[in-house]
């Protein structure tokens, strides 16, 4: 806009202040205009989209102008002229290796928050956390689930299985029982909606 209206006769001085860019800045971007990525492919990357009636991503995209077509392009550089073109594809897959999540919306009670964000403690068993985290492993996954000690900077208690379930949950709590010493009256603080 700036080069447009200084090439009709305005001073270049007066552009720049209203457009709040510096001389210096103008001068470089004339002389780097933005390269156009790919645009080669753009008959391609469209037929390929209108193939569907909601479009397809550019990972599909991609995959179709290397298979099909023989063309070498990296998957950002389809996002690129994707966007450049405004095709978007609004149906979003799962991804197959975040099944599991331990949010399941509001269900039942909501539990108060007795930690309000404070993860400090000045001794052991006063504030303890825990939270269960997948793993892909040789053969599948692993759910490991530790308990620990904000105090001591410990795990003190902790259970490892291939499925997130309740009989995980008792093992671990039965466990963390059998360490807990007599006058300890700890809160036990999880993001999976329950503190005891």
């Amino acid at each position: 806009m700036v080069s447009m209206l200084a090439g009709l006769g305005h001073r270049l001085r007066h552009l720049l202040r209203a457009a709040g860019l510096a001389k210096s800045t103008y001068y470089h971007l004339l002389s780097h205009p933005a390269a156009v990525t790919r645009p080669d492919i753009e008959p391609m990357v469209a037929e390929i989209f209108a193939r569907t009636p909601n479009g397809c991503g550019h990972r599909q995209i991609r995959m179709c102008l290397v298979h099909e077509f023989g063309v070498r392009v990296s998957h950002k550089s389809v996002l690129k002229v994707m966007r450049r073109m405004g095709l978007e594809c609004r149906i979003r897959r799962p991804n197959p290796y975040r099944k599991y999540s331990s949010y399941r919306d509001e269900t039942g009670a909501r539990v108060e928050n007795l930690l309000n964000r404070d993860f400090t403690a000045d001794r052991p068993w006063v504030k303890l956390g825990t939270d269960v985290t997948e793993f892909r492993v040789a053969d599948g996954k692993a759910y490991p689930a530790p308990v620990y000690d904000m105090g001591s900077k410990e795990i003190v208690a902790w259970d490892v299985s291939r499925h997130p379930d309740m009989a995980q949950q008792r093992r671990l709590l039965a466990m963390l029982e059998e360490k807990l010493p007599e006058d300890a009256d700890p809160i036990l603080h999880s993001d999976m909606g329950w503190q005891y």
